[in-house]
């Protein structure tokens, strides 16, 4: 499914060690003066995460879960964050996440909810979602492409909601609510199946990586750390070698074993790859500080950072605008000869190109979400 990798296909006192900084809800509440400490392993991971997921979504490669689980990865850092900024009160919290998150997201569904009624959409009551996205957005065949990717913000949406209760819970008895928490994938698969609508989506999804979300209160409370690495190494590798063996062996519709069209799979795929990415991180004590060494890769992970939502949001729309902007090149001879018009690569950096200009165009947005001064580069 081409968009569920997040298309089948996460963002401030200064970050405490394992921790990152920023995440697509987080709210700076409380500006300081000086800049907050960053994890830099945290944010390399999401900056490979978006980069994952654009490249999914350009070439379709079935074995990209499996390479690098993005969502999962994101679910995990978002869950991280979330623990951390519930030292805050509930309700304050919540508000600062709803607070950045929903403007990027009105601002790109004006776009979108416009063009789909220019190409003959007739919406009914479900508009609604493409205010608070708590279901699926509604949309037509046109704009798929497009709105599809939403799931991802339902989830998160979800999850946020869901937090304060979900830490709570996971506080009484961590290890066992951190293995349990794979249950509900393992009920909604063997036990009962979802309806084949909003609630069933959204459900599936809250199930798939439900593990991911508390591995990351998991991470944050020292829990992962005190484990033992064979008791991580083995319970991880476990997941993995379960993960793969069900993907291969119950291959989706289309016949292929891509995680993002196979919930099990994917969940625990995910579950097993991020613990071994989160546990080294502490067990190994990895902070990627030498990544400032080159600037402009340090950089350029900045800005993914601080553009994650409006990488994620707007680069569909990029891949989808590539095509008849590639199709132009043919009419002009030197590019023709010159340029592999035909190559998906070249489709690719087109794409990051377009993606770029909306970082630029429509980047500021966020600033503006997070009640800071908007600039064109962050």
């Amino acid at each position: 499914m081409g968009s569920r990798s997040a298309g089948r296909n996460g963002w401030a006192q200064p970050a405490a060690p394992g921790t990152a900084a920023t995440d697509p809800g987080e709210a700076d509440l409380d500006p300081r003066p000086d800049p907050p400490a960053r994890d830099r392993y945290f944010d390399t991971l999401r900056a490979v995460a978006l980069v994952r997921v654009v490249a999914y979504h350009t070439f379709g490669w079935a074995w990209a879960g499996m390479v690098f689980p993005s969502m999962g990865v994101m679910f995990a850092l978002a869950g991280t964050l979330m623990a951390k900024s519930l030292e805050r009160p509930a309700l304050k919290v919540i508000r600062g996440r709803l607070r950045r998150l929903l403007p990027p997201f009105w601002f790109w569904g004006v776009f979108v909810v416009v063009a789909m009624l220019i190409h003959d959409w007739m919406p009914g009551w479900q508009i609604v979602y493409w205010i608070v996205p708590l279901g699926d957005p509604p949309g037509n065949a046109w704009g798929e492409q497009a709105w599809e990717i939403l799931w991802y913000l339902r989830t998160y949406l979800w999850f946020v909601l869901l937090s304060p209760l979900l830490l709570r819970v996971f506080r009484l008895a961590p290890v066992p609510v951190l293995l349990l928490s794979l249950g509900p994938i393992l009920a909604l698969h063997f036990a009962w199946e979802p309806p084949d609508n909003r609630l069933g989506s959204a459900l599936t999804d809250l199930a798939t990586f439900l593990f991911c979300w508390i591995l990351g209160f998991a991470h944050r409370d020292g829990v992962l750390r005190r484990l033992r690495p064979s008791a991580v190494a083995a319970l991880s590798l476990a997941a993995l070698a379960y993960g793969g063996w069900y993907a291969f062996t119950h291959q989706a519709e289309t016949g292929s074993y891509d995680l993002d069209d196979i919930p099990l799979a994917q969940a625990f795929w995910s579950a097993g790859f991020v613990t071994l990415l989160m546990y080294a991180k502490d067990h190994f004590r990895i902070d990627f500080a030498r990544l400032t060494r080159f600037r402009r890769l340090d950089r350029l992970v900045t800005v993914f950072n601080a553009r994650a939502v409006t990488i994620y949001l707007w680069h569909e729309i990029a891949l989808i605008l590539a095509v008849p902007l590639i199709d132009r090149f043919w009419n002009v001879p030197a590019f023709e000869t010159y340029l592999p018009l035909e190559s998906q690569w070249f489709m690719f950096g087109v794409g990051w190109i377009l993606i770029a200009v909306f970082v630029l165009l429509c980047g500021w947005v966020e600033d503006v979400a997070g009640r800071k001064r908007p600039r064109l580069v962050p």
